[in-house]
C-alpha cells in the first residue's frame, strides 16, 4: 500500500526553506518586472526582523519608484521632499537616537537635487543608514538622463546615447562619500543574483550594527537595472548591467571602519 504525502507532510517546519519577513505588509509589489526595488525592500525587511527592530525602525523616504516603500514595509516611516530624506533622517536620529534610522533613495533623488543633503550628513558623519538604488536613470517619471547615467546610454532625454562632450561625467556619488570623514562604511552592492542578494543583506546588517554603535554615516548603493527604462527584458536588462553599469560602478566596499581592517 503506497503512502499519499500531501501539502501538509511536505509544508513542515523542517522542511521549510523561506518565509516572507513579517515586516512586508502582505500587499503586492507594484514594481515592473526584474526592477531590484522589490528585493531591497525584502532584504531590508528580513534584517529589521531578523534584528528585532521593528518597532524602533523609523525609515524615510522622498519622491520617485522609492517613495512607494510606504506601501510594503510595516514599521515607522516620514515622507521627504525630493532630495531632502538625509536632512530629515538627521533630525529624526538626533531627537530619537535610540531608533534605527534609513534613508532609502534612488539616483536622481540622492545625486541630484539631493546632492548637498547627501554630502553634508555624510561630511558631520550623521548616524544613520543611506540606502542608494543606482538604476542610471530616472525610473518614475519617463526614463530621463540622471546624474548617474553612465557615457553612451541610451535614456529618454539622450536618445543617442549619453555624450561626455556637452552632457558632462556621470557623478560616483559613493566614491565622493567614501573620502569624507563622517563616513563609517561605505559599500556598492547589487541584488539581480543570489550571491549578490546574500552580498547585500550582508552589509545593511553590519550598517544596523555600526549605527548601534554611534560610528557614523552607512552608505550602501545597490546597483539595480530598470527593465521598462532601459527598454528590455529582465533578463537583458541584468546582462546589460553587469556588462556595462559594473564597467563604471564596480561593486564591492569602498569604506570599512578601522576595526574590520584591523579583524581582517
Amino acid at each position: 500500500m503506497k503512502t499519499v504525502t500531501g501539502i501538509k507532510d511536505i509544508i513542515k517546519p523542517e522542511n521549510l526553506v523561506y518565509k516572507k519577513s513579517d515586516i512586508l505588509t502582505g500587499k503586492q509589489f507594484s514594481y515592473c518586472p526584474g526592477c531590484g526595488h522589490g528585493t531591497a525592500h525584502r532584504i531590508l525587511a528580513e534584517v529589521i526582523q531578523e534584528e528585532g527592530l521593528q518597532e524602533s525602525t523609523v525609515g524615510v523616504c522622498p519622491v520617485g519608484c522609492s517613495v512607494l516603500m510606504y506601501d510594503f514595509l510595516n514599521v515607522d516611516m516620514q515622507e521627504a521632499a525630493h532630495g531632502r530624506a538625509p536632512a530629515v533622517a538627521t533630525a529624526i536620529k538626533r531627537l530619537l537616537p535610540d531608533r534605527f534610522v534609513f534613508t532609502y533613495q534612488g539616483d536622481g533623488d540622492l545625486a541630484a537635487i539631493g546632492t548637498a543633503e547627501t554630502i553634508h550628513a555624510c561630511n558631520r558623519g550623521e548616524n544613520f543608514l543611506i540606502l542608494f538604488i543606482n538604476n542610471g536613470i530616472y525610473g518614475m517619471t519617463g526614463g530621463q538622463m540622471a546624474p548617474t547615467t553612465i557615457p553612451g546610454m541610451i535614456s529618454s532625454t539622450s536618445p543617442y546615447g549619453r555624450d561626455v562632450k556637452t552632457m558632462g561625467n556621470p557623478l560616483k556619488i559613493t566614491e565622493l562619500v567614501a573620502m569624507l570623514p563622517g563616513t563609517c562604511f561605505v559599500t556598492r552592492q547589487s541584488v539581480h543574483t543570489p550571491a549578490a542578494v546574500r552580498k547585500t543583506k550582508k552589509a545593511i546588517k553590519k550598517a544596523v550594527e555600526y549605527q548601534r554603535k554611534n560610528m557614523g554615516t552607512c552608505f550602501i548603493e545597490i546597483v539595480s537595472s530598470c527593465p521598462s527604462g532601459w527598454k528590455m527584458t529582465p533578463v537583458q536588462a541584468n546582462k546589460w548591467m553587469e556588462e556595462n553599469m559594473f564597467r563604471f560602478f564596480p561593486p564591492g566596499d569602498l569604506k570599512v571602519p578601522e576595526e574590520e581592517i584591523v579583524k581582517d
